[in-house]
Protein backbone atom coordinates (compact mmCIF):
# COMPACT_ATOMS: atom_id res chain seq x y z
CA UNK A 1 0.00 0.00 0.00
CA UNK A 2 1.40 3.39 -1.07
CA UNK A 3 4.66 1.67 -1.95
CA UNK A 4 5.32 0.66 1.65
CA UNK A 5 6.56 -2.85 2.39
CA UNK A 6 5.86 -4.36 5.82
CA UNK A 7 4.23 -1.30 7.40
CA UNK A 8 3.61 -3.17 10.67
CA UNK A 9 7.30 -4.04 10.84
CA UNK A 10 8.14 -0.36 10.39
CA UNK A 11 5.80 0.64 13.22
CA UNK A 12 7.32 -1.92 15.58
CA UNK A 13 10.86 -0.96 14.62
CA UNK A 14 10.02 2.72 15.03
CA UNK A 15 8.63 2.12 18.50
CA UNK A 16 11.77 0.26 19.55
CA UNK A 17 13.95 3.06 18.17
CA UNK A 18 11.90 5.64 20.08
CA UNK A 19 12.51 3.70 23.28
CA UNK A 20 16.26 3.91 22.72
CA UNK A 21 17.70 6.81 24.77
CA UNK A 22 19.03 9.61 22.58
CA UNK A 23 19.58 13.35 22.39
CA UNK A 24 15.88 14.13 21.96
CA UNK A 25 14.84 12.01 24.95
CA UNK A 26 17.49 13.55 27.17
CA UNK A 27 16.52 17.04 26.03
CA UNK A 28 12.86 16.46 26.90
CA UNK A 29 13.62 14.86 30.27
CA UNK A 30 15.98 17.69 31.19
CA UNK A 31 13.42 20.35 30.30
CA UNK A 32 10.65 18.54 32.18
CA UNK A 33 12.71 18.02 35.32
CA UNK A 34 14.07 21.57 35.46
CA UNK A 35 11.08 23.59 34.21
CA UNK A 36 8.01 21.46 34.73
CA UNK A 37 5.31 19.65 32.80
CA UNK A 38 4.24 22.45 30.46
CA UNK A 39 7.82 23.16 29.42
CA UNK A 40 8.29 19.45 28.81
CA UNK A 41 5.18 19.22 26.65
CA UNK A 42 6.23 22.20 24.55
CA UNK A 43 9.64 20.58 24.14
CA UNK A 44 7.94 17.41 22.91
CA UNK A 45 5.94 19.38 20.35
CA UNK A 46 9.13 21.10 19.22
CA UNK A 47 11.03 17.84 18.82
CA UNK A 48 8.17 16.20 16.91
CA UNK A 49 7.91 19.27 14.66
CA UNK A 50 11.62 18.82 13.95
CA UNK A 51 10.92 15.22 12.95
CA UNK A 52 8.29 16.48 10.52
CA UNK A 53 10.85 18.90 9.06
CA UNK A 54 13.27 16.01 8.49
CA UNK A 55 10.45 13.98 6.96
CA UNK A 56 9.72 16.72 4.45
CA UNK A 57 13.42 17.17 3.62
CA UNK A 58 13.85 13.43 3.12
CA UNK A 59 10.72 13.23 0.96
CA UNK A 60 11.98 16.07 -1.24
CA UNK A 61 15.43 14.52 -1.47
CA UNK A 62 17.17 17.47 0.21
CA UNK A 63 18.60 15.25 2.95
CA UNK A 64 20.69 13.54 0.29
CA UNK A 65 22.77 16.72 0.18
CA UNK A 66 23.81 16.12 3.78
CA UNK A 67 24.68 12.52 3.01
CA UNK A 68 26.80 13.40 -0.04
CA UNK A 69 28.30 16.71 1.04
CA UNK A 70 30.75 16.63 3.99
CA UNK A 71 30.74 20.43 4.01
CA UNK A 72 26.95 20.64 4.37
CA UNK A 73 26.98 17.95 7.05
CA UNK A 74 29.68 19.72 9.04
CA UNK A 75 27.94 23.09 8.71
CA UNK A 76 24.63 21.78 10.04
CA UNK A 77 26.41 19.87 12.80
CA UNK A 78 28.33 22.94 13.94
CA UNK A 79 25.16 25.05 13.96
CA UNK A 80 23.32 22.41 15.99
CA UNK A 81 26.17 21.97 18.46
CA UNK A 82 26.61 25.73 18.88
CA UNK A 83 22.90 26.17 19.49
CA UNK A 84 22.78 23.48 22.19
CA UNK A 85 25.80 25.03 23.90
CA UNK A 86 24.13 28.44 23.68
CA UNK A 87 21.02 27.08 25.41
CA UNK A 88 23.22 25.51 28.08
CA UNK A 89 25.16 28.69 28.79
CA UNK A 90 21.91 30.67 28.87
CA UNK A 91 20.48 28.37 31.55
CA UNK A 92 23.71 28.56 33.55
CA UNK A 93 23.79 32.35 33.69
CA UNK A 94 20.05 33.02 34.01
CA UNK A 95 18.91 33.78 37.55
CA UNK A 96 15.52 32.41 38.50
CA UNK A 97 13.00 35.15 39.30
CA UNK A 98 10.99 34.80 42.52
CA UNK A 99 7.29 34.07 42.16
CA UNK A 100 4.91 36.94 42.94
CA UNK A 101 2.39 35.77 45.51
CA UNK A 102 0.58 39.01 46.35
CA UNK A 103 -2.63 40.05 44.62
CA UNK A 104 -2.22 41.47 41.14
CA UNK A 105 -4.55 43.63 39.13
CA UNK A 106 -5.94 42.49 35.79
CA UNK A 107 -3.36 44.32 33.73
CA UNK A 108 -0.48 42.66 35.57
CA UNK A 109 -2.10 39.25 35.27
CA UNK A 110 -2.48 39.77 31.55
CA UNK A 111 1.15 40.83 31.25
CA UNK A 112 2.33 37.83 33.27
CA UNK A 113 0.21 35.47 31.17
CA UNK A 114 1.62 36.95 27.97
CA UNK A 115 5.16 36.60 29.32
CA UNK A 116 4.62 32.93 30.16
CA UNK A 117 3.14 32.31 26.72
CA UNK A 118 6.20 33.86 25.11
CA UNK A 119 8.51 31.66 27.19
CA UNK A 120 6.72 28.48 26.12
CA UNK A 121 6.78 29.54 22.49
CA UNK A 122 10.52 29.99 22.87
CA UNK A 123 10.87 26.51 24.37
CA UNK A 124 8.91 25.11 21.42
CA UNK A 125 11.16 26.88 18.91
CA UNK A 126 14.24 25.63 20.73
CA UNK A 127 12.95 22.06 20.48
CA UNK A 128 12.36 22.45 16.74
CA UNK A 129 15.84 23.86 16.13
CA UNK A 130 17.54 21.29 18.36
CA UNK A 131 16.11 18.42 16.31
CA UNK A 132 16.29 20.10 12.90
CA UNK A 133 19.99 20.96 13.21
CA UNK A 134 20.97 17.41 14.13
CA UNK A 135 22.29 15.97 10.85
CA UNK A 136 22.30 12.48 12.35
CA UNK A 137 18.50 12.51 12.24
CA UNK A 138 18.50 13.32 8.53
CA UNK A 139 20.98 10.53 7.79
CA UNK A 140 18.94 8.12 9.91
CA UNK A 141 15.83 8.87 7.85
CA UNK A 142 17.74 8.24 4.62
CA UNK A 143 19.16 4.96 5.90
CA UNK A 144 16.09 3.58 7.68
CA UNK A 145 13.04 4.57 5.66
CA UNK A 146 14.08 3.18 2.23
CA UNK A 147 14.20 -0.31 3.74
CA UNK A 148 10.40 -0.22 3.90
CA UNK A 149 9.75 1.43 0.54
CA UNK A 150 9.25 -0.41 -2.75
CA UNK A 151 12.00 0.91 -5.08
CA UNK A 152 9.68 0.42 -8.05
CA UNK A 153 6.92 2.60 -6.61
CA UNK A 154 6.58 5.77 -8.67
CA UNK A 155 5.53 8.04 -5.79
CA UNK A 156 8.24 7.42 -3.22
CA UNK A 157 7.75 10.94 -1.86
CA UNK A 158 4.32 9.91 -0.60
CA UNK A 159 5.83 6.80 0.98
CA UNK A 160 8.42 8.91 2.81
CA UNK A 161 5.71 11.26 4.09
CA UNK A 162 3.53 8.43 5.41
CA UNK A 163 6.45 6.73 7.16
CA UNK A 164 7.65 10.04 8.56
CA UNK A 165 4.22 10.90 9.95
CA UNK A 166 3.97 7.43 11.47
CA UNK A 167 7.38 7.78 13.10
CA UNK A 168 6.38 11.22 14.40
CA UNK A 169 3.19 9.86 15.97
CA UNK A 170 4.96 6.97 17.74
CA UNK A 171 7.66 9.38 18.85
CA UNK A 172 5.04 11.83 20.13
CA UNK A 173 3.38 9.18 22.30
CA UNK A 174 6.67 8.05 23.84
CA UNK A 175 7.99 11.57 24.38
CA UNK A 176 4.75 12.64 26.06
CA UNK A 177 5.19 9.78 28.52
CA UNK A 178 8.76 10.90 29.21
CA UNK A 179 7.74 14.51 29.80
CA UNK A 180 4.82 13.64 32.08
CA UNK A 181 6.75 11.13 34.17
CA UNK A 182 9.87 13.29 34.48
CA UNK A 183 7.89 16.39 35.51
CA UNK A 184 5.74 14.42 37.97
CA UNK A 185 8.65 12.86 39.84
CA UNK A 186 10.55 16.15 40.03
CA UNK A 187 7.62 18.38 41.01
CA UNK A 188 8.44 18.43 44.72
CA UNK A 189 12.03 19.36 43.93
CA UNK A 190 11.03 22.33 41.76
CA UNK A 191 8.83 23.72 44.55
CA UNK A 192 12.02 24.55 46.43
CA UNK A 193 13.53 27.72 44.83
CA UNK A 194 17.09 26.70 45.72
CA UNK A 195 16.67 23.22 44.23
CA UNK A 196 14.95 24.66 41.15
CA UNK A 197 17.95 26.91 40.55
CA UNK A 198 20.30 23.93 40.88
CA UNK A 199 18.18 21.92 38.42
CA UNK A 200 18.44 24.75 35.89
CA UNK A 201 22.22 24.80 36.27
CA UNK A 202 22.39 21.03 35.82
CA UNK A 203 20.20 21.36 32.74
CA UNK A 204 22.60 23.94 31.35
CA UNK A 205 25.52 21.55 31.81
CA UNK A 206 23.54 18.74 30.14
CA UNK A 207 22.74 20.92 27.10
CA UNK A 208 26.40 21.90 26.76
CA UNK A 209 27.29 18.22 26.98
CA UNK A 210 24.80 17.38 24.24
CA UNK A 211 26.31 20.09 22.06
CA UNK A 212 29.85 18.74 22.58
CA UNK A 213 28.62 15.20 21.89
CA UNK A 214 27.05 16.32 18.61
CA UNK A 215 30.20 18.21 17.69
CA UNK A 216 32.42 15.15 18.16
CA UNK A 217 30.18 12.76 16.22
CA UNK A 218 31.29 11.74 12.77
CA UNK A 219 29.04 11.42 9.76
Amino acid sequence: MFGIDNYLGFVLAGMLLNLTPGTDSLYIITRSVAQGQTAGLYSVLGIVSGILVHTLLAALGLSIILANSPLAFMLVKYIGAAYLCYLGVKMLITTAKPLITNALDNSKLTEKSSHNSLDYKQIYKQGVLTNTFNPKVALFFLAFFPQFIDPNYAYSTLSFLILGLTFAVTGLLWCLCLALLASKFSKSLRENPAVESILNKISGVVFIGLGIKLLTEKG
